[in-house]
């Protein structure tokens, strides 16, 4: 056997890919655990079909993360999903294997995994309902969190759409029943560092909790109102080392 098939490679898949935390994560982990021959490479790739051909490109390829915009349209290409990862219906990580003839592929979702250990921790008797801000694909694994915590819910978004409120209807009788703010948009992610959910921040107390998905910058203009408030507060990066590590479990069980 050649070296090159001694390699284990593990990468990152989505579009674009201008910075990723996962990259630097794990080749400081390989580093710092002295992990050898182990490497993680980015791959962007626009379209969820190129998957296989990144696959056959490279045989030494056993794990993969996926990213935005692929973590719904990759799994038409994969013969195995886990539970979670079917209920909550998005994949970001595919374990590969490739001792067949041709590769088998099995797509988790390590984002509840990461979302619920960082939340549990935090939660306290009061904490029983939660709104959550958005509604897109990291709504899905908070979703999922939140149902086998039994924990109810409200969905929070900018336009009319079945089964959620708008932001204009959060009141003070809202805030004071449900006190766990959960944001899953994009609003104050770096570069947009001024952007926030607009709700009446002046109705949060001590006893709320604020948690952010967003991790960059690690205090968004959403935890800053919330905190101002007396609001406890968590951004998503815990979250994103617990999923990646995550990750690496599957890869290697």
């Amino acid at each position: 056997m050649t070296q090159q098939f001694d390699m284990r490679t593990f990468g990152l898949i989505g579009f674009p890919l201008s910075h990723s935390f996962s990259k630097k994560f794990f080749s400081e982990k390989f580093e710092k655990e002295r992990i050898a021959d182990c490497s993680y490479e980015l791959f962007p790739i626009e379209n969820a079909n190129e998957i296989e051909g990144l696959i056959a490109k490279n045989p030494s390829l056993c794990g993969l993360n996926i990213t935005i915009p692929h973590k719904v349209n990759v799994i038409p290409f994969l013969n195995e999903i886990d539970d979670a990862a079917k209920e909550i219906g998005a994949v970001n990580c595919i374990s590969i294997d490739q001792n067949h003839d041709k590769p088998k592929l099995k797509g988790y979702n390590t984002d509840a995994y990461g979302f619920s250990e960082s939340l549990k921790p935090l939660l306290k008797k009061h904490h029983q309902k939660a709104l959550i801000f958005g509604d897109g694909g990291a709504a899905k694994a908070v979703k999922y969190v939140l149902n086998k915590l039994q924990i109810p819910y409200l969905v929070v978004v900018r336009n009319p759409a079945p089964n959620a409120i708008l932001y204009s209807a959060i009141t003070e009788e809202i805030l004071n029943e449900y006190m766990m703010l959960i944001n899953t948009t994009p609003l104050g992610m770096s570069p947009n560092l001024n952007s926030y959910p607009p709700i009446p921040y002046q109705f949060l107390t001590a006893q709320h909790l604020a948690y952010d998905l967003v991790y960059n910058p690690e205090e968004t203009e959403f935890l800053k109102r919330a905190k101002n408030q007396g609001a406890k507060i968590k951004n998503g990066l815990e979250m994103l080392f617990l999923q990646a590590e995550r990750s690496w479990y599957i890869w290697n069980t």
